[in-house]
């Protein structure tokens, strides 16, 4: 399985400097699609039970951000 050190990705933005789109070179880009085959089919809507987990994580965000935690912590976690 393939590991992505650094993307190389591209950001757009418009006159305000705002990012509108991001560029990731085809070669990584066939790599997400094998590894998330559903990636390239982003018009299906999520269905109501994955709605209701995102509004349910979001809430306890809310009303807990204490334990919110930067995501350099999890891989660190993760790695050992």
């Amino acid at each position: 399985m393939a590991k992505f050190d650094v993307m190389s990705v591209q950001y757009l933005s418009d006159e305000k400097g705002r990012i509108t789109a991001v560029q990731v070179p085809i070669k990584e880009w066939e790599i997400i699609k094998n590894k998330y085959p559903d990636v390239v089919d982003i018009n299906t809507e999520l269905p109501q039970w994955q709605k209701d987990i995102i509004d349910t994580r979001l809430l306890d965000m809310q009303n807990n951000p204490d334990r919110i935690r930067p995501i350099s912590e999890l891989f660190e976690e993760l790695d050992k």
